[in-house]
């Protein structure tokens, strides 16, 4: 494929699902990450798109959220070394919310072999991973049928929420950066969100690394209330993903990393096997005392009592996975 017809795919496909990592953008035009990113500056500086970590979104600085079809084919190697870790953090007999996303769909797919658990969630989605788990109590709120990403939304969705209490809330979004924290493209989505943030006593973020920097028009998560991020190891070469890292870490936030099945971050070695992502679990614990959510009761634990190791034991691992 010549330079002209390559860069003319990527630009179609950035417009058609606002955000695309380059290592998907490598897979479908065949070539190689160093090619691709090469493409994407010379369309960057004609004005056409703009680059992220490790990806490229429509011109503008925010972008606008894509149709389940289009993000359900995204870094869904990356999605699933992120569920297959963040599913290791849920306990048998728990109490969660789960939010809408196609990360969260693959983590709710994993959640139906945990017994005696209870999800709550707005999600036609999860709900429907976890309809045949005759061990797992699935809770919905009410709400509006948002079709583009099968959620429910709205004043219904966020009364039914009033007075849940639970002890972890999974959430995924649009884009997450140390300043901001989590964040979305839709409001009636931010709103709900928030009301799951509100009914738990920790939250854990789900986002691949080419959502670490990018920022969009709603928040639903502040930095400073984020217990824990679940992602996958950013590409050697994508230091801003982790500088973001290390910001959201220096703010607190417990950092968990997954290794992508067959990919660089999650092989075992040069012609080796790929290691089970949960086996590649790393959490950089937290630096010091935490907020609990609002409204959390004394009885549930606070994201300070995760971990119980010093500062500068948390900075040296983080300074690691930055130089990863």
């Amino acid at each position: 494929m010549f330079a002209a017809e390559r860069r003319q795919l990527i630009l179609e496909m950035v417009r058609a699902n606002g955000a695309v990592s380059l290592r998907e953008l490598a897979r479908v035009v065949q070539t190689s990450e160093v090619t691709v990113r090469r493409d994407v500056r010379a369309l960057e500086a004609e004005g056409l798109l703009d680059r992220r970590h490790g990806g490229a979104v429509l011109p503008g600085g925010f972008t606008r959220e894509s149709g389940f079809p289009q993000k359900s084919h995204l870094a869904t190697a990356e999605k699933t070394a992120i569920a297959d870790l963040a599913a290791s953090f849920v306990e048998e007999g728990e109490a969660i919310v789960v939010g809408a996303g196609t990360t969260t769909q693959e983590l709710a797919r994993r959640l139906a072999r945990v017994p005696g658990l209870t999800v709550v969630t707005n999600s036609l989605l999860v709900a429907q991973a976890l309809a045949h788990a005759n061990r797992v109590e699935v809770v919905m709120t009410g709400g509006t049928l948002r079709g583009s990403n099968y959620a429910l939304v709205g004043s219904g969705a966020e009364q039914s929420l009033h007075g849940l209490r639970v002890s972890r809330a999974f959430l995924s979004g649009s884009g997450l950066t140390a300043e901001r924290g989590l964040s979305t493209s839709n409001m009636l989505s931010a709103s709900v969100d928030r009301a799951l943030v509100q009914a738990a006593a920790e939250v854990v973020v789900l986002a691949d690394h080419t959502k670490l920097g990018t920022d969009t028009m709603f928040q639903t998560v502040p930095t400073d209330l984020i217990t824990r991020l679940v992602t996958d190891e950013p590409p050697g070469h994508d230091d801003r993903a982790a500088t973001e890292l290390q910001a959201l870490a220096d703010q607190g936030v417990q950092i968990a990393v997954a290794g992508a099945p067959g990919g660089s971050a999650g092989a075992g070695g040069p012609g080796g096997d790929a290691v089970p992502a949960r086996q590649q679990r790393r959490d950089v614990p937290l630096p010091g005392p935490r907020r609990q959510v609002p409204g959390a009761g004394s009885g549930l634990r606070s994201a300070s009592m995760l971990g119980d190791q010093s500062p500068g034991a948390e900075r040296g691992r983080v300074a690691d996975l930055r130089r990863r």
